[in-house]
């Protein structure tokens, strides 16, 4: 994770293996490579999430292209400690929200943890090399519990990358 060494505000603690995994949704664009990194940052989760944004801005992703597209790098912040923001009822909401919506709605704030955090095997897999005991502060369940009530069909496609195959900016 160089992109990250260079920010005085934010320390990596850990980082995944890069893990290969089929775009979401199927079908729309090359596969992707993630990763999960605990950092350490004195930076609010506002102020966290824009420093994200700015990185990613000078890899050059554009953020024009609408919700799921191709992209060049997308770092999400999934999860601070065992914060809510806004509140739980609008994680819950969020959580709930029909696959079809998904698709058009985004989120006019940061919430916190990531809505489909515990959906998501390509986000659960490599966190769990690095923080299989964390807990989900709304349910209470690890990550481990969490990619483990997966269905088999969940983690398709997804597997570690070949140092060979890896990003130039890994």
């Amino acid at each position: 994770m160089g992109i990250l060494h260079k920010h005085a505000d934010i320390s990596i603690c850990s980082v995944s293996r890069f893990w290969k995994t089929p775009a979401f949704p199927a079908g729309s664009g090359p596969d992707y490579a993630n990763a999960v990194a605990l950092v350490s940052t004195k930076l609010s989760p506002t102020a966290l999430l824009t420093e994200l944004h700015r990185i990613e801005a000078g890899a050059g992703r554009d953020r024009t292209n609408g919700r799921w597209s191709a992209r060049v790098l997308d770092l999400d912040l999934v999860a601070y400690d065992r914060v809510i923001l806004p509140d739980a009822a609008h994680v819950e909401s969020w959580i709930d929200l029909p696959l079809d919506q998904q698709k058009i709605k985004a989120p006019d704030q940061l919430i916190l943890p990531h809505p489909r955090l515990q959906d998501r095997a390509f986000v659960l897999a490599p966190m769990a090399e690095i923080v299989p005991n964390w807990r989900h502060p709304m349910t209470s369940r690890t990550v481990a519990q969490m990619l483990a009530d997966l269905p088999p069909d969940a983690l398709a496609g997804i597997q570690p990358m070949p140092a060979a195959d890896l990003p130039a900016f890994a």
